[in-house]
């Protein structure tokens, strides 16, 4: 797997006072058969006929193109670019997350709650970027809101995490928020070359509505270039038809399993953020519920179908675990661009980690340069 270089996050002591002396308002807070498996590899939804083994895909050394080894590089009609929004194109932690705190406190009246970048840095890294510890962290060094009850803690924080909700919500689509460096220029290289750029907006965290009104800072010249696959298209692809017609015939037994793995993986991300706490570490681990997993297999299939490129010639560009989890299970390449959410994050899985676009990083002359193999 290759690894370019990466970040590390700086820390910046916390000036500890006794106690916080800002009013908090109470109005913030709201209290008191045979069957197949959508992940499977061997299901096409193609009109042509290729051949995958289903097992995860390796990137190797990259090959200067030659005569002789041109052969085994794909041509523009046999490969395909799936994007997907939040860490891809937006680095939107980085850009809105400490600022959407702020903004919570603002309007929960928490005057003396202010978040500079070494003191975000700081509770981000001993808190394994859990936001709730990160709130408990940060008022039991600097003290409470005199006027908040002590069993009013919990409803405290969810309220401060509500309204920070709503104002990352609002930078996301703000004029504000920028592209990532060099994201452009590689759409517009994969246009030139006649290479399908899909960008998936299904399974974005913020939401398609959200996804989509970052999709519209590419502007409407670049936005004609590619292809969108989001809730609706997902629904009418030819795969999706196909799953929906086997849920109906799924069995109680095939439900419970489901509820079963979802606990599991709850559980699973508890322990994992224990740890990593305890550590000082940021992880990404695979606690994806089968659920939220099989819409992203049918984002992805529905991205190849709309390409019209086998799934094992699209390469998955990811900015999170989940896509990259979805994208093993179906033998798709997989390239993880780290954000500054993930920028000590693990992806063990992953075919490749890059910084960024452009020279250093990920360039369609690069995708071009490598041999995917479906070795182990």
């Amino acid at each position: 797997m290759e690894i370019t270089s990466c970040s590390t996050l700086y820390t910046h002591p916390i000036k500890r006072t006794t106690s916080c002396n800002c009013f908090y308002s109470h109005a913030g807070l709201n209290l008191p058969t045979t069957r197949f498996h959508p992940s499977s590899p061997h299901l096409s939804v193609f009109s042509r006929s290729f051949t995958s083994t289903g097992k995860s895909l390796r990137i190797r050394t990259p090959v200067a193109l030659s005569t002789t080894s041109r052969s085994n590089n794909y041509s523009s009609q046999e490969l395909a670019v799936l994007l997907e929004v939040e860490g891809v194109l937006v680095d939107a932690y980085r850009s809105t997350n400490r600022q959407a705190f702020n903004e919570a406190f603002r309007k929960l009246g928490l005057d003396c709650a202010n978040w500079t970048d070494p003191v975000y840095s700081d509770l981000v890294r001993k808190n394994a970027a859990n936001e709730e510890r990160m709130l408990i962290m940060y008022f039991n060094r600097i003290g409470w809101p005199t006027s908040l009850p002590t069993n009013e803690k919990e409803s405290f924080i969810k309220s401060v995490l509500r309204e920070k909700k709503n104002a990352s919500d609002e930078l996301m689509v703000s004029q504000s928020l920028p592209l990532r460096p060099g994201v452009e220029d590689f759409i517009d290289n994969a246009y030139n070359e006649g290479i399908p750029v899909i960008i998936l907006t299904a399974y974005s965290k913020s939401g398609e509505e959200i996804a989509r009104s970052i999709i519209n800072k590419l502007g409407p010249e670049r936005i004609s270039k590619v292809k969108i696959v989001g809730n609706e298209e997902t629904r009418q692809s030819l795969y999706s038809e196909v799953v929906r017609g086997q849920a109906k015939h799924s069995g109680l037994d095939e439900q419970l399993a489901k509820e079963a793995m979802k606990a599991a993986s709850a559980e699973k991300q508890r322990i994992a953020e224990k740890v990593a706490s305890a550590l000082k570490l940021s992880v990404e681990i695979n606690t994806t519920s089968s659920e939220s997993l099989d819409k992203i297999i049918c984002a992805l299939r529905a991205g190849a179908e709309l390409a019209d490129i086998p799934v094992s010639n699209c390469i998955l560009i990811a900015g999170t675990q989940s896509g990259v989890d979805g994208a093993e299970r179906i033998g798709m390449p997989r390239i993880v661009l780290r954000s500054s959410l993930t920028s000590r994050a693990e992806f063990p899985s992953a075919n490749a980690i890059m910084d960024g676009f452009g020279v250093g990083g990920l360039t369609i002359t690069r995708l071009r340069q490598k041999t995917w193999s479906s070795d182990a």
